[in-house]
């Protein structure tokens, strides 16, 4: 049974449980299953291996915060080298993301739904469990699959660090 870690951060401005451990630097990235736009099933590392993955744990789609960064790792990503690739996931229902990402114009970040298993969230202790959503976090895995970037944000309404995600992105190639 996974870990229960209460008051580690707020949602609505109450304490609230999050589900899993945090994972560290270093550590190999736990390999997770979430479901694409077409609820196909997507294994988060073994379909990006050799890659360089940025990935961006958000509570909602439908959020201010999560609408804007999204859309920013989306506009950053058209930069990048081919070989970093952006997943957003959230557990936000495939069909309410496709339709998100058709408005907003996002085509070049890998957007993945948690709904329904919420693996990813559990894996890196970032599944609240009284909203069954996702706290805010980034992650940067290497070729290697190992962890090289790790930020939980300290509540919801905080945005990642995007130029020090893009550096340890770029620096990781």
């Amino acid at each position: 049974m996974a870990t229960e870690r209460f008051g580690i951060i707020k949602v609505g401005g109450v304490d609230a449980t999050v589900i899993g451990d945090d994972v560290t630097v270093g550590q190999a990235a736990p390999e997770f299953t979430a479901h694409a736009l077409d609820w196909s099933l997507v294994r988060g590392l073994a379909d990006t291996k050799g890659k360089v993955r940025i990935i961006a744990s958000v509570p909602s789609l439908d959020t201010d915060v999560c609408d804007r960064e999204t859309r920013r790792f989306n506009a950053e990503a058209a930069a990048l080298d081919k070989d970093i690739v952006i997943l957003t996931i959230s557990t936000d229902l495939p069909y309410a993301q496709k339709r998100w990402c058709g408005a907003a114009g996002v085509d070049q970040v890998m957007v993945l739904s948690d709904h329904q298993n919420a693996e990813f969230g559990e894996k890196y202790g970032v599944l609240v469990k009284e909203r069954r959503t996702l706290r805010r976090a980034v992650f940067v895995v290497g070729r290697d699959d190992r962890l090289v970037y790790v930020a939980y944000m300290p509540s919801n309404s905080n945005e990642p660090n995007y130029e020090e995600v893009l550096e340890a992105a770029k620096k990781a190639l």
